[in-house]
């Protein structure tokens, strides 16, 4: 389990395609780096991986054919920064929401724009993913933890704060690009709750 609170950005250094899925390498910051052991699960761009190899600050993950297809990782190349993220420790304080690192589905980014010192971002999702999503409610978007203040037809949109842009890989992102989502788990188990027969 994660958070959606990114704690530093990783660089990827290679993309290895292997029997059919990828072998990816990332450099990490020494704060995420910190602790991280063979087996142990990280978010990456809001994917849960399972660390393979250690080499000082390089770490590998397999992606398997499911995360490819599911995610935006398959589009990465050597250079791109992705958001990172360390698995939950129950003594931690949960200031994002409950994230489980599987990503629903790929969203686009529709608009962004300046609102005071923040940036309004909108997003267009999968029509599938629509009923997940209220107004006041928790979506991950690359891993990252964000209140939903809009929902239309198309998607939602949400308030970027200049730290959050500054400090995730936001920054690096455009009108079209598409981006990983993951919908609150509490609406997935109440629906699966409600739909179940007695």
């Amino acid at each position: 389990m994660f958070t959606g609170l990114v704690e530093g950005l990783g660089q990827v250094l290679t993309m290895t395609p292997t029997g059919g899925d990828l072998r990816l390498t990332l450099s990490l910051p020494a704060a995420v780096a910190e602790g991280l052991k063979l087996g142990d699960s990280l978010a990456v761009n809001g994917a849960c991986l399972t660390v393979i190899a250690i080499d000082g600050a390089d770490f590998g993950f397999d992606v398997s054919t499911e995360t490819l297809a599911c995610t935006t990782l398959g589009r990465l190349a050597p250079g791109h920064r992705v958001n990172l993220e360390r698995a939950l420790r129950w003594s931690d304080r949960l200031g994002g929401h409950l994230v489980s690192g599987h990503v629903d589905a790929v969203g686009r980014v529709r608009s962004i724009t300046a609102e005071a010192r923040g940036q309004r971002w909108l997003f267009d999702v999968p029509t599938a993913l629509h009923r997940y999503i209220a107004a006041k409610g928790s979506i991950a978007v690359e891993g990252v933890s964000l209140t939903v203040n809009s929902v239309d037809a198309e998607g939602f949109g949400v308030m970027l704060i200049p730290h959050t842009v500054a400090v995730t890989t936001f920054g690096a992102l455009g009108v079209g690009d598409p981006v990983n989502l993951e919908v609150d788990l509490v609406a997935r188990y109440l629906e699966r709750l409600h739909a179940r027969p007695d």
